[in-house]
C-alpha cells in the first residue's frame, strides 16, 4: 500500500510517498481502507520534533523506524475485522482518531474498535476526517466548565483553526456568548460560525481588555498563566489545548498552589485522550447541528504542501487529505 513516511525532522523533502506493508488488524481492531485524513497540530509538531517530549518518545535525532508516519484522523471503509470485533463489519463507513499510533496518511490503517464510530451518512469522507481530533479537543475543552448555560461568556483563543471552529459551534449551541480571538484575516470566518464578538490578536491583548470570561478555551497558548487569570471570572475555568511545555509547567504549578489558597479560578490541561465523546459529536453531525469547516484539500502525494500551508498559519478550519484507492 502507499503511505507517507518521513525520516528527518523539519525537512519537507524527507516526506515521501512509499510502498509499505499493509497493516494486519489485531483481535480488537478494524483494518480501514482510508478515504480521507486531515492535518492537525500534532502532525505539525511531530514533523518538527516539538515539543521535546516527542523526540524522547519517537526518536531523539530523527524519527526511529516504526515511527516514521504521520496522520491521526481517518475516515474510510472497513475492509476486515479482528476476531473480537462485534460492532462493525466489512463495508461499514467509519471515522476516528489513531492518536499516537499515527499512520493516517496512508491507504490503509488499523484502529481499535473502541476508537471509531459509524460515519454520519450526511457527511463526505473528507468532512468526517476533519472531526475526530479537533472536534474532541474542542468538546473536552468546553466540558472543563461544569455546565455551560445561556449567558455564560466563553472566549476561544485561536478560534479560526480546526479546534476553534468546532468550539465556537458547540459553545453557541449551549447558548454561550462567544468571543473569538485570532488573526485579522480569520475574523469574518469566526463570525460566520456564530461568534458574537471577535478580537484581532495582533492589535489587542484579550487579557488586558478588562473583560472577565467564565471559560477560556486556549488553542494558542501565547499568554502567561498570570495574565490569563486576570481575564477569568471569579469561578472561571481556563482550558489549555496543547502548547509549550513551559506554559504547561506553569499551569501545573499554579494549579498546585491553588489547593492551598482560596483561589476559585481553575487552570486545567485538556488531556482526556482520543475519541472520548465522538459518539456525541456523531449525533450532532448527523442532525446538522455541527458542521465541519474545511479550508483546502490535498491528495496524498501532496502532504508536504499541506503541511507547509498549515505551518503558515493562514488556514481557517481544517485542511484535509484525499486518499485514492489502491
Amino acid at each position: 500500500m502507499k503511505a507517507i513516511t518521513f525520516t528527518r525532522y523539519r525537512e519537507f523533502d524527507s516526506l515521501r510517498l512509499e510502498d509499505v506493508p499493509k497493516p494486519v488488524p489485531k483481535e480488537d481492531e478494524l483494518r480501514v481502507r482510508v478515504h480521507a485524513s486531515s492535518v492537525n497540530s500534532w502532525d505539525w509538531e511531530y514533523f518538527n520534533g516539538t515539543p521535546f517530549v516527542n523526540r524522547l518518545m519517537f526518536g531523539l535525532r530523527k524519527p526511529r523506524p516504526g515511527r516514521q508516519r504521520l496522520g491521526a484522523d481517518i475516515a474510510g471503509t472497513v475492509e476486515s475485522v479482528g476476531g473480537r470485533v462485534t460492532r462493525f463489519k466489512e463495508g461499514d463507513a467509519v471515522f476516528g482518531d489513531l492518536w499516537d499510533r499515527w499512520g493516517g496518511f496512508a491507504q490503509y490503517a488499523c484502529i481499535p474498535e473502541s476508537s471509531v464510530q459509524s460515519k454520519p451518512d450526511t457527511l463526505s469522507f473528507e468532512q468526517a476526517a476533519a472531526v475526530p481530533q479537533a472536534g474532541i479537543l474542542a468538546l473536552q475543552g468546553l466540558r472543563k466548565f461544569r455546565q455551560i448555560r445561556p449567558g455564560h461568556k466563553v472566549l476561544i483563543n485561536g478560534a479560526g483553526g480546526g479546534v476553534g471552529s468546532f468550539a465556537i459551534q458547540l459553545a453557541r449551541m449551549y447558548g454561550a456568548m462567544v468571543t473569538g480571538v485570532d488573526a485579522a484575516h480569520k475574523l469574518d470566518f469566526i463570525l460566520s460560525l456564530g461568534a458574537q464578538q471577535v478580537i484581532d490578536c495582533a492589535r489587542e491583548d484579550y487579557t488586558e481588555r478588562g473583560e472577565r470570561y467564565d471559560l477560556i478555551v486556549d488553542c494558542q497558548n501565547n499568554r502567561s498563566m498570570f495574565d490569563i487569570r486576570r481575564a477569568l471570572a471569579e469561578e472561571g475555568v481556563y482550558a489549555m489545548i496543547g502548547g509549550s511545555m513551559g506554559r504547561v509547567y506553569q499551569l501545573w504549578i499554579l494549579s498546585l498552589l491553588a489547593r492551598f489558597t482560596r483561589e476559585r479560578r481553575t487552570l486545567c490541561l485538556v488531556a482526556e485522550g482520543p475519541n472520548k465523546g465522538l459518539d456525541y459529536l456523531k449525533d450532532l453531525l448527523q442532525t446538522g447541528k455541527l458542521v465541519p469547516a474545511l479550508d483546502r484539500s490535498y491528495p496524498l502525494h501532496q502532504v508536504a504542501e499541506a503541511l507547509r500551508y498549515f505551518g503558515e498559519g493562514v488556514h481557517t478550519g481544517k485542511i484535509t487529505i484525499r486518499i485514492d484507492a489502491a
